[in-house]
């Protein structure tokens, strides 16, 4: 199904509100002319920092929701144009419960991404999986309960299909790049997403062991089901760290650590990202892109006009 994409906006509206008809002509000749992507990369600040990127340029995206963490940076690898977005603010600022998702993934959508990396610590629930190695997660369990995960409210009701909420062709193709970038992988496995800040106790720790989770992490969740909803291809790198609390004898989860097992495979996670991002450049296959196509319950007559831009920037109304 053909999408309308929406512009990059010149004017801030007030967050968490919903779109109108004015917000949609606030566009400049300078905002018509940024650059845009194919690919996004969500994740640490330093990943746009990669040899081979070339016509970088920072780009701040003003959006409904209100400000994204940061000012997105766009480059090209190749022939791909490349989206990176700080998920927590350049020199982290923002805890994972203070993360503006929506303005987020609208930012990325804005700019033309179809097909989002989000590249995420994670501590380990198996011993298999080593500090170091990475996970390609397939399934998620959500467990926060302090966060807006959804672009809808307000005036219009949708229920997007969440039972497989990573997009198999991406997360294939980004198992590929991982293992041609030298990672020992782990494809498929159960992202467990608490509320933080604070690490898991020893009891939920084992709690998400019994649940058949795989890795444990505070952020991705929100990121894959608002993806869904604005019909774009979603897939989580999530780096071991640690093996969060449950492995006794590795003692409890140290942040000292997680930052020096971090910078020890920065340089992996641009090698997938510029690795990955040619094949995501390709014309899609999947059913991300129609996610909305038949999710959206409310009557069209009776959506109100802010909600009905909104679903068209989304792509869910022609």
């Amino acid at each position: 199904m053909a999408t309308r994409r929406p512009q990059v906006r010149r004017r801030a509206t007030r967050a968490g509100r919903q779109p109108g008809a004015a917000d949609r002509k606030r566009s400049s000749a300078a905002e018509r002319g940024t650059p845009r992507a194919v690919v996004g990369v969500i994740g640490g600040s330093g990943l746009y920092e990669m040899e081979g990127l070339r016509d970088v340029r920072a780009v701040a995206v003003r959006t409904p929701f209100g400000a994204p963490s940061d000012r997105l940076v766009i480059g090209r690898l190749g022939d791909v144009r490349v989206a990176f977005l700080p998920r927590h603010g350049r020199g982290h600022r923002l805890s994972p419960s203070e993360l503006p998702f929506r303005a987020n993934i609208y930012a990325l959508k804005a700019l033309g991404v179809e097909a989002v990396i989000a590249v995420s610590a994670v501590g380990s629930l198996r011993a298999e999986i080593a500090p170091g190695h990475l996970v390609i997660p397939d399934q998620f369990i959500d467990r926060t309960h302090a966060r807006v995960s959804t672009f809808f409210g307000n005036g219009v009701v949708a229920h997007v299909s969440f039972a497989d909420p990573v997009c198999p062709e991406v997360a294939r193709q980004v198992t590929v790049a991982a293992e041609r970038a030298g990672a020992t992988v782990h494809a498929g496995g159960t992202y467990v997403c608490m509320e933080g800040p604070q690490f898991s106790t020893r009891a939920e720790s084992e709690l998400y062991r019994s649940w058949g989770g795989h890795v444990i992490g505070m952020t991705n969740v929100q990121e894959a089901k608002l993806a869904r909803e604005a019909g774009m291809c979603f897939a989580t790198v999530a780096m071991a760290t640690d093996y969060d609390c449950w492995k006794t004898t590795a003692g409890g989860v140290d942040v000292q650590e997680i930052l020096r097992v971090l910078a020890a495979n920065v340089d992996l996670a641009k090698r997938l990202v510029a690795l990955a991002a040619p094949g995501l450049a390709a014309p899609r296959t999947c059913g991300c892109a129609t996610a909305l196509r038949d999710a959206v319950l409310t009557a069209r007559a009776d959506i109100p006009a802010r909600a009905r831009a909104l679903l068209r920037a989304l792509g869910g109304l022609p």
